[in-house]
């Protein structure tokens, strides 16, 4: 058989923050496959664990034989079986014996590695022959909270897509537009600005939010003008890291302003209406569905309000939300949960219930480029993954290339999804 795994080995390497992750080899007969996992700064509660206690170097040392002789000898293509044989080695519900980024690293390096063994790209082993959407980059171009330092805004993520793009290429390089025409407006704004970047490659200015909002507005409609491409400005919230749980408000420092819940959805109703957001991730903190759904009510229809922390890529999850009709959009990690299998289901439910499912990177990135093949191969209509930066183009430049492979690509269709 081809596809029999013949190997595994697990390495310590670097992520984006200088942080060690892990990345996962394995050999078929007959195929290779790498995947490295990532890590994320402002992480959902209800996340898997990311790694076990003594992190990268106990994997290393410890957990790469235990997984080595569990799955050597079994069959990449079996990926089902082999994301439940991972779970049992773990045996925990959050995966904190051997830990989520672990689990995942293996489920991406062995899919890879079936996908190679019969000289197939993932998408097309995963996917089929069908896929022929390249899902729209949703690209970061400012960077507050947990992702800047002090003086930036509080909020964490401004973004922008660029719907109006025929191609991916086209797409692409009208973000990288957007994101030097925002560091020329925060230039004519504050002189003493030395072009510093946040985690995800997004500029890192002292600005209130309102004026970064301004600005985020401004580039996107002169990047439209200029290119004849619609470029929509987005936001990640992350209203998690803004909650004060002994007060119940979010508490948005660099404005000293305190919202209470009804307040905040009013005020995130109130910038999609100003600024026609095209999408707003983590409006509300995790946790709070009835909030979630309150603001899904008011501005579903205007926006897509996508959850994150709140969803973790968990189908049980998800499945609450969508009863409470909270929200109408998630965010995948499939390192949230651990497995491409559990990640594959959440998606499905996702796509069933007309939720848009974001195909997203993590703050600490690596070079690895799975997330670009699982966007075209489970049917995502938008990958979230930064403008610049190594570890952020390593997607996109994946996508291109993915696209040129295809007979006929079209950028996929968001409208299906309202």
């Amino acid at each position: 058989m081809d596809s029999i795994i013949e190997d595994i080995r697990v390495r310590k390497i670097l992520d984006s923050r200088g942080n060690p992750t892990v990345e996962v080899d394995v050999v078929t007969w007959n195929g290779f496959g790498r995947a490295a996992a990532p890590s994320g700064a402002s992480t959902g509660a209800r996340e898997v664990v990311a790694f076990p206690e003594g992190g990268v170097d106990r994997i290393v040392s410890e957990v790469e034989d235990v997984i080595s002789s569990e799955l050597i000898g079994m069959d990449a293509e079996d990926l089902k079986e082999i994301d439940l044989v991972l779970k049992e080695i773990d045996g925990t519900e959050n995966l904190a014996a051997i830990g989520g980024n672990t689990t995942v690293a293996v489920s991406m390096a062995v899919a890879k590695a079936a996908a190679s063994s019969y000289s197939m790209p993932l998408y097309r082993f995963l996917g089929g022959n069908m896929p022929n959407e390249i899902p729209y980059p949703l690209g970061n171009m400012i960077n507050g909270g947990a992702h800047a330092g002090t003086n930036a805004p509080d909020i964490q993520e401004f973004l922008v897509i660029p719907v109006g793009a025929k191609t991916i290429t086209e797409a692409v390089f009208t973000n990288v537009q957007v994101h030097k025409k925002i560091r020329e407006l925060i230039q004519a704004k504050d002189k003493s600005f030395t072009g510093g970047k946040g985690d995800e490659g997004g500029w890192a200015p002292n600005l209130t939010n309102e004026e970064a909002l301004e600005i985020q507005f401004a580039a996107c409609e002169s990047v439209s003008e200029e290119t004849g491409v619609l470029v929509k400005p987005s936001l990640d919230m992350a209203a998690s890291e803004l909650w004060d749980p002994a007060t119940e408000e979010y508490v948005y420092d660099r404005e000293g302003t305190r919202r209470s819940t009804g307040e905040q959805v009013d005020y995130v109703s109130e910038i999609i209406d100003k600024y026609g957001f095209f999408f707003v991730e983590d409006p509300i903190r995790e946790g709070d569905f009835e909030g979630f759904a309150q603001l899904t009510k008011k501005a579903g229809k205007k926006a897509i309000i996508c959850g994150d922390d709140i969803f973790v890529t968990n189908q049980e999850i998800l499945a609450e939300g969508i009863e409470k009709g909270a929200g109408n959009a998630i965010i995948i990690k499939p390192n949230q949960i651990g497995t491409l299998t559990d990640t594959y289901n959440t998606i499905e439910l996702a796509r069933n219930n007309k939720y848009v499912p974001v195909v997203s990177h993590r703050s600490g990135e690596t070079t690895d480029e799975t997330i670009a093949h699982l966007a075209v191969a489970f049917s995502a209509p938008i990958i979230k993954t930064g403008a610049v930066g190594g570890e952020r183009i390593a997607k996109l430049n994946e996508l291109i290339r993915i696209s040129e492979e295809m007979t006929d690509p079209e950028m996929a269709d968001i409208a299906k999804y309202r």
